[in-house]
């Protein structure tokens, strides 16, 4: 439970800068702890806008983090950030710092190094721990190793803390030294949410957008709640690809064309080696999850709008963002371990 974790010092404001904040499933967690996002950084033009529509930041700084450096930061108390993960992962290109995409999370130790804030949070894909990658992980530790700050990184399944979902992460959290104040994870909560949980309420009443664009919002019975329609790449039936009801979703991913299916539909029948079909030939059985549906299960409220034209960019936003509830725990627990360095407000 949250009270659990709460600080009893209610009175403390914690000020933090966020990088590669996307749409802003961590600022948002941070935000519902009580921390104050004074300044945001997003790269992508196309998210800017959700950023800006859903938060009060004082600051949105929409410039590669490669030409920011610390004298344009406030004083904050802590920096968090999901760095790009593309180059990370194991679906992905899995060129670790070759691809300048994981090259920027040096960027960003760069900046928490400058600053020296009480704290720091990165969060990253499993991908990252291959063997692949041992090489750059390893001079990534050497990076965060030598500075001031007494750091720990452990891989959590979102899964574990209120997010109906399998995502597994690797959350990096340090503390200056200075602090003499050691992160220790959350535990585990004792249930796992389900899809059920999560959205059956939503039924089947999401709107189909067809021509990839975006519905007229006064045709949705919720913001956002549409689908992406076409077909199914072979890559994508070579699984199964729909969970049931009581089960946890598959890993909401940025990309709309591998968006779950939605549990109404029957399980899919595996046919030969990766290859498998859907049960019964409706189409509309099998349909993909909606925008809104999948920012459910990333646990995003429903007054939280995205903002786009396309709902491919829709998707995007929601698969790349941190689930809420996920940064409501670590941002809880950081809240807890500070709140006695910070004065009160």
């Amino acid at each position: 439970m949250w009270l659990a974790l709460v600080s009893k010092r209610k009175d403390v404001k914690l000020k933090i800068a966020s990088f590669f904040s996307g749409a802003g499933g961590l600022d948002l967690g941070f935000t519902k702890e009580g921390f104050d996002v004074v300044w945001a950084n997003e790269f992508d033009k196309k998210v800017t806008p959700t950023l800006k529509s859903n938060f009060s930041h004082a600051i949105v700084d929409d410039r590669s983090i490669t030409e920011v450096s610390a004298e344009d930061l406030p004083d904050v108390d802590g920096i968090i950030g999901g760095p790009p993960c593309q180059s990370w992962s194991e679906a992905g290109s899995k060129r670790g710092f070759e691809d300048a995409r994981g090259q920027v999370f040096l960027d960003y130790i760069r900046l928490i190094k400058a600053k020296k804030p009480k704290f720091f949070l990165a969060e990253n894909v499993a991908g990252m721990l291959s063997s692949t990658h041992k090489a750059a992980f390893d001079h990534l530790v050497s990076e965060m190793t030598d500075s001031d700050y007494a750091f720990e990184f452990r891989l959590l399944n979102a899964a574990d803390f209120g997010v109906p979902e399998d995502r597994k992460r690797v959350i990096f959290v340090g503390y200056h030294k200075d602090l003499k104040t050691e992160f220790l994870f959350p535990k585990p909560l004792e249930s796992r949410q389900t899809l059920r949980q999560a959205i059956w309420d939503l039924k089947d009443s999401a709107m189909p957008a067809e021509s990839g664009h975006s519905n007229d919002p006064a045709t949705l019975a919720l913001s956002n709640h549409e689908y992406m329609t076409g077909g199914f790449s072979p890559l994508y039936m070579s699984r199964n690809r729909v969970r049931g009801w009581d089960e946890l979703s598959f890993t909401i991913q940025a990309g709309a064309r591998h968006a779950p299916i939605h549990p109404n539909a029957p399980k899919m029948v595996k046919i030969g080696t990766d290859k498998f079909e859907f049960a019964e030939p409706a189409p509309h059985i099998y349909r993909r999850l909606s925008v809104r549906e999948a920012a459910r299960i990333q646990t995003f409220p429903d007054s939280f709008e995205f903002v786009y034209t396309d709902v491919a960019q829709g998707y995007k936003m929601v698969g790349n963002a941190v689930p809420v509830n996920l940064a409501r725990h670590l941002a809880a627990q950081i809240k807890l371990d500070l709140s006695a360095h910070v004065a009160p407000q």
